[in-house]
């Protein structure tokens, strides 16, 4: 942890989730907050909003929400295992993805032939 900065005093959260590599941009953390996809304590958060320590952030992101809980205050972006010290992770576990049971071809085959494609079609109930 020797490798954090000092502890500023606010930080706005937009650059938070920058700064703890929640968004890969500072602007696309900041068009996540304008769409609503970030909520602090429950309440929709602006950009601009504050964190303290003790907050509990919520980022809805693509399939899923997760659940963070501010540690400590960065404004400047630092590695990920010391961005992980920010930071604690409530996130439920994801499900795991059903298995479809389709076959899978072997690595080096080639390109399906016609009549590969076709079987592949008629199990996926497309043909």
């Amino acid at each position: 942890m020797s490798s954090l900065p000092s502890a500023p005093s606010t930080v706005r959260v937009d650059a938070w989730l920058w700064a703890i590599r929640a968004y890969k941009t500072r602007s696309a953390a900041t068009a996540a907050c304008r769409a609503g996809h970030v909520r602090i304590n429950g309440n929709p958060a602006k950009a601009s909003q504050s964190l303290v320590p003790g907050d509990t952030v919520r980022v809805r992101q693509p399939g899923y929400e997760r659940i963070l809980e501010v540690r400590r205050l960065i404004a400047k972006r630092v590695g990920a295992e010391a961005a992980s010290h920010c930071f604690t992770d409530h996130t439920p576990p994801r499900p795991a993805a059903p298995a479809l049971g389709l076959p899978q071809r072997d690595r080096g085959t080639g390109r399906p032939t016609k009549k590969d494609r076709r079987e592949m079609e008629r199990l996926r109930g497309l043909g």
